[in-house]
């Protein structure tokens, strides 16, 4: 354009340069992120109000209905067996009642009335169900999943793309047959997940994506590059011939289940149950139980077969969780999928690993199996019973097992960390041993641990080695890092000990390092904490497609912090966001 065009404030512009200017850039961009939104969404993830699917209701309120079932079904249990068996009901003699209700109902001439009755249970009932599935609907805008429900009483969740932690698909066994699917996008906070029941397998998959697409900045990433390129005509085309591609192609579908990298035979898995940690109490209490017999003290009984049949109950429900259990890296994150009759498939992003612990029990180690679990943000209450199973990504497997997954949780750790880290931290201490160990002068404070206990600093995390009976090694990502506590009681001052303990979200990962050297373990504290505010500022895992910008280093020198500043309690990893 040569000529002036309009303007909003001075009503006429100067020619515009042949090269795009900044402004003209991020302007570029914008409209590139508004095309964007329009044409990589399937028709669920258009920003616009869309309600699930009608059986919604039936699935959630399924245990009501089963309850009501039931109670109809043993009040006419006699009609029932007199219709389907009739020759096991006793010929009753004359004027006697059943006490059937049905009969009792003919009897006193209330059939209309309890007709009518009935009926209006019913359209009541339907009605309910119905007016619940038109006021329960959800849309997906460039930067919120929003939920708003309820008749009476309404409410409203939003979970912000930024601060998604994961996205898990569940299949209940039912729901399943139905080919019905729950979406819960998990939230940075506690009892902050968002839920999407019921959809279909296949829209649940394909809504899954898109969220997925959206947070990771993936395809904003692609048309930002375009936006950036010296030619502005050169993007407007791009964009118009992807967004044509796109009509004439289709939405893009669901993924495909990929391979898993771990296998665990179901003998193994079985097996690590009967040999993990709830064993031991196992064998004493069945002991307990015995002597009790025998000795005729009727309480003990009456104390400890509760407590057999929950420790077993446990176990089994564990042994069923994890079967059909895989593990394999995606575009979006790292999939697990694990359950037998609820099937469980989550997404952990990239960044929303806090901590990583792999842990041996005593009674595995001549097996050579390991489990490996990790602290993230679940979204879920503390009350919750069902956050171990969120935390747990390798329940138990071999050496290989065990590198690969560390692989897929860390990857930007470099190759050549993971033999010291498995040599010396998994397996050790060896020869040559690079961790930091408790001083022999602290022998009293981890006296069968203490050669072992130690920790390593890294350039991207700290490595804490602990234990001897359940020996286990904990990995702290510096980017994840909330924060480093050290602690000294009295007797660790005359000794000039101390203890440390890192902090990141709450989880089964718990760091409490005692017995370091007092010295080294105030250098530890300097260096963690000048490295962590360093991960920090270069973190954007947020948005993990989109290339992070460089960060000026700061030309004033840095006094090392405890607390991560900028670092929120959603471990987002965003610089300069308290909230």
């Amino acid at each position: 354009m040569t000529g002036p065009q309009p303007d909003g404030e001075s009503g006429v512009r100067p020619p515009a340069p042949d090269h795009a200017v900044p402004e003209e850039v991020d302007a570029a961009a914008r409209r590139a992120q508004e095309m964007l939104s329009r044409e990589s969404r399937s028709d669920l993830s258009d920003g616009q109000w869309h309600r699930l699917h009608p059986l919604t209701p039936l699935f959630r309120g399924g245990l009501f209905l089963v309850v009501v079932i039931g109670i109809v079904l043993a009040n006419m249990r006699d009609r029932l067996v007199a219709i389907f068996l009739p020759w096991l009901i006793p010929d009753l003699p004359a004027g006697v009642s059943s006490g059937d209700p049905v009969d009792w109902v003919i009897e006193e001439g209330l059939l209309a009335l309890a007709t009518i009755v009935v009926l209006a249970a019913l359209v009541v009932i339907v009605g309910g169900f119905y007016l619940s599935w038109r006021f329960h609907t959800f849309r997906i805008t460039d930067d919120d999943v929003e939920v708003r429900q309820g008749i009476l009483f309404r409410s409203q969740r939003r979970a912000p793309l930024d601060r998604v932690q994961g996205v898990n698909l569940t299949r209940p066994l039912v729901a399943r047959l139905a080919g019905l699917a729950k979406l819960e996008v998990v939230g940075a906070g506690t009892d902050a997940n968002v839920k999407l029941e019921y959809l279909t397998t296949a829209n649940a998959e394909r809504v899954r994506a898109d969220i997925l697409r959206l947070a990771s900045g993936r395809r904003l990433a692609e048309r930002v590059e375009e936006a950036r390129s010296p030619s502005r005509a050169s993007a407007v085309s791009a964009a118009v011939s992807e967004g044509i591609t796109g009509l004439i192609a289709g939405a893009e579908g669901p993924d495909e289940e990929p391979d898993s990298v771990v296998h665990i035979p179901t003998g193994r898995l079985v097996a690590s149950q009967v040999l993990g940690g709830g064993t031991l109490w196992l064998l004493l209490l069945i002991i307990a139980m015995i002597v009790g017999g025998v000795v005729g003290s009727p309480w003990v009984l009456i104390g400890i077969v509760p407590a057999v049949l929950g420790i077993g109950a446990y176990g089994v429900s564990q042994i069923v969780k994890s079967l059909r259990y895989s593990i394999a890296p995606t575009r979006d994150g790292l999939r697990v999928t694990f359950g037998l009759f609820t099937t469980v498939t989550e997404i952990i992003p990239p960044g929303r690993v806090h901590a990583v612990e792999v842990r041996q029990s005593i009674f595995w180690r001549p097996f050579g199996w390991w489990t490996i679990k990790i602290n993230r943000l679940t979204g879920k209450s503390l009350s919750d019973t069902s956050t171990d199973q969120f935390t747990t990504v390798l329940p138990v497997g071999l050496r290989g097992d065990v590198e690969r997954v560390l692989r897929l949780l860390l990857p930007d750790v470099p190759e050549g960390e993971w033999g010291v880290a498995f040599e010396h931290g998994v397996l050790g201490p060896r020869d040559a041993d690079p961790f930091v160990n408790t001083p022999p002068r602290g022998w009293w404070v981890r006296p069968l641990s203490w050669r072992r206990n130690g920790y390593l600093l890294t350039p991207d995390a700290l490595l804490v080695r602990r234990g001897w009976i359940w020996r286990s090694l904990a990995l702290y990502p510096f980017a994840r890092l909330q924060s480093v506590a050290l602690h000294q009681g009295p007797l660790d001052r005359a000794a000039r000990l101390a203890t440390l303990r890192p902090h990141t979200v709450a989880g089964p990962v718990y760091g409490n390092l005692a017995a370091v050297d007092r010295e080294r373990a105030d250098a530890l504290f300097a260096q963690v904490a000048e490295r962590a505010c360093e991960a920090s500022r270069a973190d954007r895992s947020h948005r993990w497609a989109v290339a992070a910008p460089a960060v000026a280093t700061p030309a004033e020198p840095r006094t090392a912090r405890a607390d991560v500043p900028g670092r929120a309690d959603e471990g987002d990893g965003r610089v300069g966001d308290g909230s």
